[in-house]
């Protein structure tokens, strides 16, 4: 039996999808083009919201700040899912396990923050339009920036410090990263209280925010039914709609992986789930909020005809 704190010289053996060995050349072809996509993509959304004055506004910050996570999420990942499809040494050690764990929640929890704060900016702008100016001042849309970060930090501090505590029974964890409910999983004593506080720390940082975004998003429903321009109507559904499309894909995936009972939870299913809200995910974000955005496009096309003058 051994735990996180018990030694640094240990080693954790990821199995990947080494049980599937005809996917994993494809799946090393996907990820690696995804990935690059991934990071093309959140790279021309900061880089378009710093050049383009038109989006020095509040949304396109946080949409910044969100690119700039998911680069960051993303690559937590990926480079050691793509060690493990590549290469022969599948193994992590325990300090890398350890800082994997903290950092992917870390990240991710922001995740959740910041879109509860990118609906209150939405809710701003549709619901309260002549005083968003006031509101969404940049002081305090870094101070909600800023607090996203800390909250999710502080949230996979504590997670990953219950879990540290958890008394393991093996060193192969079936799956391509280290991940929370696999660890869980592993646990070989009843650990009840342990996961019952780790469940409450889940639920205020998903199930809370998602309540509060649905919430943000049944109000802006309201106010833009009562818009009386058509084209006023379909500009705020557009803009709200990438918004929510993202929401939907980010804690659909999330709840299903980090709310249900330890007794249900499949490893084998657990870790195509987690491919998803890993590397699908942080790609389809940039690619929705282009493609449904006319602002993000038009400055996508002042560069490009800048750079073909």
């Amino acid at each position: 039996m051994d735990s996180f704190n018990a030694t640094l010289e240990g080693r954790f053996f990821l199995v990947g999808f080494s049980d599937w060995p005809q996917l994993e050349l494809i799946l090393f072809v996907f990820i690696s083009i995804v990935y690059f996509l991934t990071i093309f993509g959140n790279t021309t959304i900061i880089a378009l919201s710093r050049i383009d004055l038109r989006l020095h506004t509040p949304m396109y910050f946080f949409l910044s700040n969100l690119s700039f996570l998911d680069l960051c999420f993303t690559t937590s990942t990926v480079p050691q899912l793509l060690i493990n499809l590549y290469g022969h040494d599948r193994t992590i050690s325990y300090g890398g396990c350890v800082a994997q764990l903290f950092i992917y929640l870390a990240l991710g929890s922001t995740e959740c923050v910041l879109l509860v704060v990118m609906a209150f900016d939405r809710y701003a702008a549709v619901c309260r339009p002549l005083h968003y100016t006031t509101i969404m001042h940049p002081i305090l849309c870094q101070a909600l920036a800023i607090a996203s970060w800390v909250g999710g930090f502080l949230n996979s501090l504590i997670q990953t410090g219950l879990m540290m505590t958890m008394p393991l029974c093996g060193r192969r964890l079936n799956h391509f990263f280290c991940e929370m409910p696999v660890f869980v999983k592993l646990a070989c004593q009843d650990t009840g209280g342990t996961e019952a506080k780790m469940f409450v720390a889940r639920v205020i940082i998903l199930v809370l925010p998602a309540t509060l975004i649905l919430g943000s998003y049944g109000h802006i429903a309201k106010a833009v039914l009562k818009v009386k321009s058509t084209a006023g109507r379909r500009k705020a559904f557009g803009t709200c709609g990438s918004h929510l499309l993202v929401v939907s894909l980010f804690y659909g995936s999330a709840i299903y992986t980090y709310l249900q009972p330890k007794s249900s939870y499949s490893e084998s299913k657990g870790k195509f789930v987690a491919l998803f809200y890993t590397i699908i995910t942080p790609m389809l974000n940039p690619l929705i909020y282009t493609l449904r955005n006319k602002d993000v496009k038009g400055a996508l096309w002042k560069v490009l005809g800048r750079g073909t003058d």
